[in-house]
């Protein structure tokens, strides 16, 4: 099992820039894909990137391309979440999950029902 903890998020103004950081405990980092998503008030939590156990490969919802950037460091047992350009509709809470079933090369998956652990979330709110 890991435990995850998110860290990084605030109160920013639009066109702004944060890092969010996702923290895993235990030794096994390396073995699971991650993923970011997001839930904004009202809302359902919806997808925003993934990358594989290997940073190989990546996904991100199309709102999110060319602004965010999913990248994990193994060694250091975390991920992050570069944003860039933020606009007021990223304001949600973060969460950062875990997928314990990823074979090594495959694409991470973008539902949430795939990821078995998930941390806490970190809020981020985007002023206009």
């Amino acid at each position: 099992q890991v435990q995850l903890v998110e860290s990084g998020g605030g109160l920013v103004q639009a066109g702004d820039s944060l890092r969010l950081s996702c923290a895993a405990s235990g030794h096994t980092f390396g073995s699971y894909a991650m993923g970011w998503f997001r839930q904004a008030p009202g809302k359902e939590r919806e997808f925003v990137a993934a990358i594989s156990r290997s940073s190989i490969r990546t996904r991100y919802v199309d709102s999110v391309k060319g602004r965010f950037t999913i990248s994990r460091d193994n060694a250091k047992n975390t991920m992050y979440l570069q944003m860039n350009t933020l606009k007021p509709e990223d304001t949600a809470v973060y969460y950062c999950a875990a997928d314990r079933d990823a074979a090594w090369g495959t694409v991470p998956p973008l539902v949430d029902y795939r990821y078995d652990y998930w941390g806490q979330g970190t809020q981020v709110t985007v002023s206009s």
